[in-house]
């Protein structure tokens, strides 16, 4: 007999301590201790080049009542409105990067340049992405590369080479799709339809979906790696 508002209240409360004390486990490694500890499937393929394998995905939200909102949070890529995270992973498969929130309507580039991503790079760092990831310049501004899967670009197939890059890249890159598929089957909260409110919501200016995401994140980092060692 405790009333919504009172559990919305202990909820966020008991959310901003989590998200406080938790925040630091999503963190970005040294170089040194990427290297020391790269796993052979890596190693054989990329050397010790690998910084971070990148994704975009959203979860969906209930349509906001605003024309101008629902126009941005719908994604012509789901059908449906929703809230689009960037997040990155490292070759030992653990979450190091996680943005906030952008609209379903954001480009993967948009969110890949205006998330501080980039500002975590080296030079030399390499990047694997899928061929949404239009960050080419971007990525080369901090002296960094980035490796996708080879385009057809009106060819009618592609070159042998390219066909082995694509399938070299392909067997690493599944290992942040298998991050996301984790965070959705563990907390089924990103796998469901959010409240409208979860979005405007914020406390310290950080919105309360947001913290939701890198609480969750912390914990699948304190969870085995799904990346064999």
């Amino acid at each position: 007999n405790i009333s919504r508002s009172t559990c919305g209240r202990i909820f966020k409360n008991v959310l901003h301590v989590l998200y406080i004390k938790l925040k630091s486990f999503v963190k970005w490694p040294e170089r040194e201790c990427l290297h020391s500890t790269m796993p052979t499937c890596f190693k054989e393929k990329f050397g010790n080049k690998v910084t971070v394998i990148i994704d975009c995905f959203e979860i969906f939200t209930e349509q906001p009542k605003n024309k101008q909102a629902s126009s941005q949070h719908f994604s012509h890529y789901k059908h449906h409105h929703t809230i689009k995270y960037f997040i990155g992973i490292s070759p030992q498969g653990s979450v190091i990067f996680i943005s906030k929130g952008f609209t379903g309507r954001s480009s993967d580039k948009f969110v890949t340049e205006n998330s501080g991503f980039l500002n975590n790079l080296l030079p030399g760092d390499l990047i694997l992405a899928d061929r949404g990831f239009l960050i080419k310049d971007s990525v080369n501004f901090y002296m960094a590369e980035v490796q996708m899967p080879a385009f057809l670009k009106g060819k009618k197939q592609l070159h042998p080479k390219e066909v082995e890059e694509t399938r070299k890249l392909a067997n690493v890159r599944i290992h942040v799709e298998r991050v996301i598929g984790l965070l959705r089957q563990k907390y089924t909260i990103t796998s469901g339809k959010l409240p409208i409110f979860m979005l405007r919501a914020k406390h310290n200016n950080v919105q309360t979906i947001d913290k939701i995401l890198t609480v969750c994140c912390a914990l699948i980092n304190c969870c085995p790696s799904v990346v064999p060692q």
